[in-house]
């Protein structure tokens, strides 16, 4: 079973909702005339996708609406559905069970839905087209449409039965390509001809620019030029700055140091030069007193040379002497002298004083010969004390001058660290002007020092090279004059447009190729299917001539027609060319003639067949067909009209044969077709306009 069941609301004369459940096997639709069977293959067939109201017997959408009677009020909207068994995978969907809906309204508004969801009828129609089925195929035969076959052009009859054999799908994609194809010529011609008439406006405008574009690459060489000559020059600069601060900080610190070094001599320069003039002074002091005491000493001596020779003198004369002596030696010992020759002094003076108390215990004059000996033998030492401060005072002249020296150097260093300082003072200012002028060339140039810090130089750039480069270029560039913005903005949109409409050019191109290859692949499957299809069919059209003429035969044949259709132009892009005339495209795809023979009588053309003959014929063209491709199911209006008893039970029988394989719904009147059923539904119509359904199984 694969249809399933037709469920209609408002459509037409079924106003009420109504379901008809189908089994599987033949149905049958019978009642009176006017009843509204045939409305029933109406809404199949408007289910499938059928566009046009006249296609099911009425004149506008509307008609296909209940318009209501005087017992019951006309309907807005009208709805349909239909339930298709899909557990065999037949239509191309996950869904196990497909329900295909539609519904219009008294506005126009029609709309599809595949199990509640919405779809364009183009969807739908490729859908039911993949399942062999069609509003306007040979599985949907509708009242009067018995001879269908018959009376079809010849290429309408080769699209019936291609859609029958289940190229429709490749038909669709194929009609789809060739209006894609020649969409895609036509944009093509358009493109190439919007190319052509913009290239010579763009040559224009790449002259106009032509001069900028050098105008470019030479300001980009200037700005190369200025990075690497300003870089350098930046970064010598910036360089020679960072290391002038710490030299003269340096500097700073080792003239500090020199300072305090020669403070500290200055201050030991002092002390000595202090002490040098104090010195000598007493130096001097010591020889005086030392020069009176050898005298006093000389005068003392005499006094035993001569002593045989006079008398002793008088006691008050050598006691006045030794006075003396004793006053020279404690003027000496307060005269600061250093410590040596101040301990001889004082043994001098503890002498006198001996010789004093010796004089007057002992006036004896061989005292006072041994005191002299005593006080002559420290008169030597005094001699040996002079000598060694005489040695210091020179040592101490010396240290004097030396220090002398060091002070006198240290000035002379700092002042030589000082000239080297106002010198790398002279030299930093030097750079900062330097560096004052460089902000200036590149103030003059829209730059800032700045930019450069930090930049990499190419050291390998020769800076009186680069100023005279730089000089040049800016006077190249100078003499250009300016840019004209609008030129350059035009020239650009040009280019791009130019660039688009030729990778444009190149896809369609691309796409145009594409179309043929696939019109040339689909129309070879299409030719080849059918032609292998035909032959089946053919032989098997022989049998059913037979059976239902009792002899004769039938042969569908491909002739080329002289018919210009849009059909026939449209398949012409399966040729990959644009159609170069008329003539050629008359003949570019075959139509189905049909050849018969019937026995006992001469056929010269289809139209001398009566209606019975008709029927017959159409009855065994469609079951050769269905015997070579068994279609899902198949609706029939009343096709048995014009047979006769016998015939009809042929035809019921052929019904019972391949239902099988297909589902058949038939509108009837005839009772062996009734017989050969296995479910009936009465449609009937009451007073009020409205039709209704009642079901019979029959087995």
């Amino acid at each position: 079973m694969f249809l399933q069941k037709l469920e209609l609301q408002g459509f037409k004369s079924f106003a009420n909702k109504t379901v008809l459940d189908f089994p599987g096997g033949i149905a049958a639709v019978v009642g009176p005339n006017g009843s509204g069977k045939s409305n029933i293959a109406d809404a199949i067939r408007w289910l499938l996708g059928e566009r046009e109201a006249r296609n099911l017997r009425g004149g506008k959408n509307d008609d296909l609406i209940f318009a209501g009677t005087e017992k019951k009020a006309r309907m807005g909207m009208a709805t349909a559905s239909l339930y298709f068994d899909n557990s065999s995978g037949f239509f191309p969907t996950e869904f196990k069970e497909v329900v295909i809906s539609r519904r219009i309204d008294r506005d126009g508004d029609s709309k599809f839905f595949l199990n509640q969801s919405e779809m364009r009828m183009k969807d739908i129609v490729d859908f039911f087209a993949k399942a062999k089925l069609g509003a306007r195929g040979l599985n949907m035969i509708g009242q009067g449409e018995s001879d269908l076959i018959l009376k079809s052009t010849p290429l309408e009859r080769r699209e019936l039965i291609e859609e029958l054999l289940g190229l429709k799908e490749y038909l669709l994609k194929k009609n789809a390509a060739s209006r894609e194809l020649k969409n895609t010529f036509f944009n093509l011609e358009k493109a190439r001809a919007q190319l052509a008439e913009i290239e010579p406006h763009l040559r224009s405008l790449r002259r106009q620019v032509s001069r900028w574009t050098k105008r470019d690459s030479l300001a980009e060489e200037l700005r190369n030029i200025e990075n690497s000559y300003y870089s350098g020059r930046v970064r010598k600069i910036t360089e020679s700055l960072r290391a002038f601060d710490p030299e003269i900080e340096k500097l700073d610190k080792e003239i500090d140091r020199l300072k305090n070094e020669e403070k500290a001599l200055e201050q030991e320069f002092k002390k000595i030069e202090v002490s040098e003039p104090k010195a000598k002074k007493e130096l001097e002091a010591l020889r005086n007193k030392r020069r009176e005491l050898f005298n006093k000493r000389l005068v003392s001596s005499a006094v035993p040379a001569e002593r045989s020779k006079a008398s002793i003198p008088a006691e008050n004369d050598f006691k006045s002497l030794l006075k003396e002596i004793r006053e020279l030696a404690e003027a000496a010992l307060s005269s600061g002298l250093e410590e040596d020759p101040k301990s001889v002094l004082k043994k001098i003076v503890s002498l006198i004083e001996d010789m004093e108390n010796a004089a007057e215990a002992q006036p004896e004059v061989q005292v006072v010969d041994g005191k002299l000996e005593e006080f002559n033998r420290l008169m030597d030492e005094l001699d040996e004390e002079e000598k060694k401060y005489q040695i210091e005072l020179d040592s101490f002249n010396k240290v004097f001058r030396e220090s002398l020296r060091q002070v006198e150097a240290k000035k002379d260093e700092i002042e030589e660290l000082d000239d080297k300082k106002q010198q790398l003072i002279f030299q930093k200012d030097k750079a900062l002007f330097q560096k004052s002028e460089l902000e200036n060339q590149l103030r003059s140039i829209s730059r800032k020092f700045e930019d450069f810090v930090g930049v990499s130089a190419d050291m390998r750039i020769d800076e009186r090279t680069a100023e005279t480069r730089m000089m040049r270029l800016r006077a190249e560039l100078s003499s250009m004059g300016d840019v004209d913005e609008a030129i350059v903005k035009e020239a650009e949109a040009t280019e791009e447009r130019h660039e688009f409409l030729s990778n444009q050019i190149v896809d369609l191109e691309k796409a145009s190729a594409d179309l043929k290859t696939l019109l040339k692949d689909l129309d070879f499957k299409i030719r080849n299917e059918f032609n292998v299809a035909l032959k089946k069919i053919n032989d098997e059209l022989q049998s059913f001539v037979k059976l239902m003429f009792g002899g004769g035969r039938a042969e569908l044949k491909l002739e080329k027609i002289r018919e210009t259709t849009r059909e026939a132009i449209e398949a012409a892009g399966v040729l990959g060319e644009v159609i170069p005339n008329q003539e050629e495209a008359e003949e570019i795809r075959p139509g189905i003639e049909i050849d018969v023979v019937l026995p006992k009588k001469k056929i010269k053309g289809l139209e001398v067949l009566s209606g019975g003959e008709r029927s017959l014929l159409s009855i065994a063209i469609l079951f050769a067909l269905i015997s070579i491709s068994p279609p899902p199911f198949l609706v029939l209006d009343e096709v048995d009209a014009a047979l006769d008893e016998r015939n009809a039970r042929r035809f019921g029988e052929l019904l019972k044969n391949y239902a099988k394989e297909t589902q058949f719904v038939i509108v009837t009147h005839n009772r062996a077709t009734m017989e050969a059923a296995d479910v009936l539904y009465g449609v009937t119509m009451g007073d009020d306009g409205v039709s209704r359904v009642v079901s019979l199984k029959l087995s």
